[in-house]
């Protein structure tokens, strides 16, 4: 069904994530990958109460009547596909959940909601889980690299579009599909992602991860039964490198990924907000701290950014929690007041609109530079004593793992311990630790249920 021309790029991802065995991965994987578990779970955890995760609630999952599948956070049970969809949209509501430069997105919250999932059903142990999770990844990261830059630019959420790719891998990794079945599930996955940026700042981002996560799942199972679509679906005539990114794919970004285990280059966050908000947020505490800068002080604030990201967090006066965390000059002000951009519940209408960060936020300008990263901000302070400035880019990846695990356990008490307990979340998080060693899956799950 491809045409004669075009490189087996679908195929050739599919070999790849089928060929991927627990073994076969180093130990600097599985660790990131356990670090990726943990962290979704913390930020599903608290999201699962937000406003939209109670939609979700009453008008999908009250009206099933099912009970075969855990709703991380909640005492209702729900089918998988709708346990995907609500696990993944409760992971992404607060906005704080990982991200990932090659896939340009947020891996986590499409790949895992579906695989926990399937393996609870399944009642799959820790090492098969953790094997299709990583297969997951790299196939979608591989396949964000094929994509390129250019479909974020014309307006998709990656985490919609190429997420629901690593959902549907992951899941086609747990059921061990032959190759076929696994490129009919490409297909599948592929005919139906979706997710526009112009959601950003309402509910239908996270829905975007939700969607991502239950169509995945959906089509490893309908690919499991005998359900076909076009196996070649990335690069056919037509298909989602065409459709979605204007272009005609080849295997050059998959050959240059080779020996790369790309999940160790996740980003995690440390702020609940847009992660292209983190390095002038970042920036700007570094310059109060070493020039002792007060707020009342402050007569003008630059940030020059990547003019890409202006369509994914440059809300200029934000009337709500959710649209602030999408703007950077209101960001910048909360950094500047001191305002705890590490506790997703600061992030309200009241903060928003209060009247001293107003004062603040309108001193920022944000100015498009080319020769700057998306990851990266360069910012200047106009004081009544100066001008100083400084630069960030968040887009490095930790090099010590042990100290990313320590910030990351840090964060997932502060987001877990309020909704099961300390005791469970002790619990619950030297089971993902330990995952590996899980006999069955349903055992964790039932860990994330709220005390």
């Amino acid at each position: 069904m491809t045409t004669d021309t075009s490189p087996e790029v679908t195929r050739e991802l599919v070999r790849f994530a089928r060929a991927i065995e627990f073994d076969s991965i180093p130990n600097v994987a599985r660790t990131a990958a356990v670090h990726c578990l943990l962290d979704y779970v913390a930020c599903a955890l608290a999201g699962a109460r937000e406003p939209l995760c109670d939609i979700l609630v009453s008008e999908i999952v009250a009206t099933e009547g099912c009970d075969a599948a855990t709703l991380i956070g909640r005492r209702e049970r729900a089918t998988l596909g709708s346990a995907a969809l609500f696990n993944g949209s409760a992971g992404h509501a607060l906005d704080y959940d990982d991200t990932h430069g090659a896939m340009g997105g947020h891996p986590s919250v499409a790949v895992v909601p579906a695989l926990l999932a399937l393996a609870e059903a399944k009642g799959a142990n820790g090492r098969d889980l953790l094997t299709a999770l990583i297969a997951g990844f790299e196939l979608q990261a591989r396949l964000g690299r094929v994509i390129g830059d250019g479909h974020y630019a014309i307006g998709f959420h990656t985490t919609g579009t190429v997420g629901t790719f690593g959902a549907a891998a992951a899941c086609a990794r747990l059921l061990d599909l032959d190759e076929d079945a696994f490129c009919h599930a490409l297909g599948l996955a592929g005919t139906q992602a979706a997710g526009l940026k112009s959601g950003f700042g309402t509910m239908a981002k996270p829905l975007h991860a939700g969607r991502a996560a239950a169509t995945g799942l959906l089509s490893a199972q309908l690919a499991s039964g005998g359900f076909v679509a076009n196996p070649g679906v990335v690069e056919t005539h037509q298909g989602f490198a065409a459709t979605h990114a204007a272009l005609e794919p080849s295997l050059e970004a998959l050959e240059r990924a080779e020996g790369r285990w790309t999940v160790c280059d996740t980003l995690f966050k440390y702020h609940a907000a847009c992660y292209l908000t983190h390095a002038s947020i970042e920036t700007i505490a570094d310059l109060k701290r070493d020039h002792g800068i007060t707020p009342d002080a402050v007569k003008a604030i630059e940030l020059e950014v990547n003019p890409g990201i202006l369509g994914s967090c440059n809300i200029l006066e934000p009337t709500t929690g959710l649209e602030g965390k999408f703007s950077l000059r209101a960001t910048a002000a909360m950094s500047l007041l001191d305002i705890a951009t590490h506790d997703p519940e600061i992030f309200t209408e009241a903060t928003v609109q209060d009247p001293a960060l107003v004062e603040i936020r309108d001193r920022v300008t944000v100015t498009p530079h080319e020769d700057c990263r998306s990851t990266a901000a360069r910012v200047r302070i106009e004081t009544a004593t100066g001008v100083f400035e400084g630069e960030r880019d968040m887009g490095v990846p930790a090099q010590d793992l042990d100290a990313q695990g320590k910030k990351l356990r840090e964060k997932f008490d502060q987001l877990a311990r309020p909704v099961v307990g300390a005791e469970r979340a002790e619990a619950l998080a030297n089971a993902i630790t330990n995952v590996a060693e899980l006999d069955a899956a349903p055992n964790l799950m039932a860990l994330t249920h709220p005390v």
